[in-house]
């Protein structure tokens, strides 16, 4: 997988013709260009400062140094008045998104030190050092004209939490696109027959959000699974014991089973350098296949937690909103309803095989299943709820005109009773209503899957759509 930093542009704008008129006013404005650079930097982020661009010529310079450094995303900071025409060259050729930083320095001028100066050319300096908000109408206007995508953050350098939490998402957002745009989505087996609502077209997710897609034969994991050693197969039982609440009912042989597949597993994710995975495979008449594809549970819910997330039944794009979710360290598990609760006026929701183990409210279970319904074969599977608390739900859903976009809802995760049926199984809690969600969410034509996260994250999803270019819904 890529481990590639986020690049962020950064560049200031100012007049050059302010300079030489008003002495200081540069060398403060460009003060506060190093304090914006100081908030963006962080580890796994590559801040590319080009400094205070006051010149077409300049801008030109900035355009070509943001396009060789390949960044991500750019923040412009408007330090002061400036041409549109020091700005427009910088953004066009770096081709990438644009947040407009409209920070004032202070939250308001104090007017009575200020008109008692005197000098006015000194006031005239003075009131251009906080005067970022007078070119941004300009600059819309020519960005629209020129058709190039930009978001705005009006607010102060210092002590704006709320100014500041925008920086820290766009910043999270753009991690997670390019996250997305490095990806090896893994595809193996095929689809669940007759589920048409999972199906996709899979150059329209390589456009929507880049990476690759890898296919990978059934074969492979099988043949992988006879290299295993029984040292390896020890070690990862032990492993499984750790991890998770194994049953009591859970046999010896079958844990063995699932823990020679969990090593085959890492293997082959290693081998394809994958950072998620879909799957589903019937395996009837060949042995070793549905021995492979019968014992892949918990390997898959160990591989989900450590940030390779695995989605169940082929589902390509809940495996997207799953990394998605992942990605922003949140999680991302594999559901979908399960009843409704009118009593309690909650969702159930989850499903069987892998769980994203890492939310877990608590130790995942494992439990033996006699059979696993729908499919071919036995074996052993995750129980778990997801962490009690707030949690988001978020399904890429495929449009009627093929194209692709988000669909999100925030909800909470609440203690109670669930089905101990050896599949992953929360009480969802919705500011809506158990009954108005379901309506709500259904009417915009999701997939039966969705992933869930913890925590509210609806604000950093609705930044990554934007930068995405894709649509985004939030039902609650």
């Amino acid at each position: 997988m890529n481990h590639r930093h986020t690049r962020i542009g950064l560049f200031g704008i100012g007049l050059d013709a302010y300079w030489p008129q008003f002495p200081g006013l540069k060398e403060r404005l460009e003060g506060y260009l190093r304090k914006v650079e100081s908030r963006i930097a962080r580890p796994g982020i590559e801040v590319v400062n080009l400094g205070l661009i006051d010149t077409p010529p300049k801008a030109m310079e900035a355009g070509h140094q943001f396009r060789q450094a390949d960044v991500d995303i750019i923040f412009l900071y408007v330090t002061t008045y400036a041409l549109s025409s020091t700005v427009l060259p910088v953004v066009q050729r770096a081709k990438v998104p644009v947040i407009i930083l409209n920070l004032q320095p202070s939250p308001a001028i104090d007017y009575a030190s200020f008109n008692k100066v005197g000098d006015r050319t000194r006031m005239t300096g003075e009131w251009l050092a906080h005067c970022a908000a007078c070119p941004v109408p300009e600059i819309a206007n020519v960005f629209n004209r020129c058709r190039i995508q930009f978001h705005q953050i009006t607010g102060m350098l210092e002590n704006d939490p709320i100014c500041w939490t925008e920086v820290d998402e766009w910043i999270d957002a753009a991690r997670v696109a390019g996250i997305l745009s490095h990806n090896r989505l893994g595809l193996m087996g095929h689809y669940y027959g007759g589920m048409l609502d999972i199906y996709t077209d899979i150059t329209r997710q390589c456009a929507s959000f880049g990476g690759h897609i890898e296919m990978i034969e059934v074969d492979e994991l099988a043949e992988l699974r006879t290299q295993v050693t029984d040292p390896q197969i020890a070690d990862r039982v032990r492993l499984f014991r750790e991890t998770f609440e194994v049953q009591a009912d859970c046999s010896q042989p079958e844990l063995e089973r699932a823990a020679r597949t969990s090593v085959a597993l890492d293997r082959l994710v290693e081998i394809h350098g994958l950072g998620s995975m879909a799957y589903y495979y019937m395996g009837t008449g060949n042995d070793a296949n549905e021995d492979a594809i019968s014992s892949i549970i918990l390997g898959n819910s160990l591989l989900t937690a450590r940030g390779v997330p695995v989605a169940g039944e082929y589902e390509v794009k809940n495996a997207q909103a799953m990394k998605i979710m992942d990605s922003f360290g949140v999680g991302g598990s594999f559901t979908e309803y399960y009843a409704m609760d009118f009593n309690d006026d909650v969702v159930l929701m989850g499903h069987d095989g892998p769980g994203h183990i890492a939310i877990a409210q608590g130790k995942t279970k494992v439990r033996p299943l006699g059979v696993y319904h729908g499919k071919v074969g036995r074996g052993l599977s995750v129980e778990m709820s997801v962490k009690h608390g707030p949690v988001t739900l978020l399904s890429v859903v495929e449009t009627v005109d093929g194209g692709l976009k988000l669909l999100v809802a925030e909800a909470e995760s609440v203690a109670g009773p669930i089905l101990e049926i050896g599949n992953t199984n929360s009480r969802y809690r919705f500011s809506i209503g158990a009954r108005k969600f379901v309506n709500e969410w259904n009417r915009h034509g999701p997939a039966h899957h969705c992933a869930v996260g913890v925590g509210h994250i609806a604000s950093r999803l609705e930044k990554l759509a934007s930068l995405l270019q894709m649509e985004m819904v939030r039902v609650c």
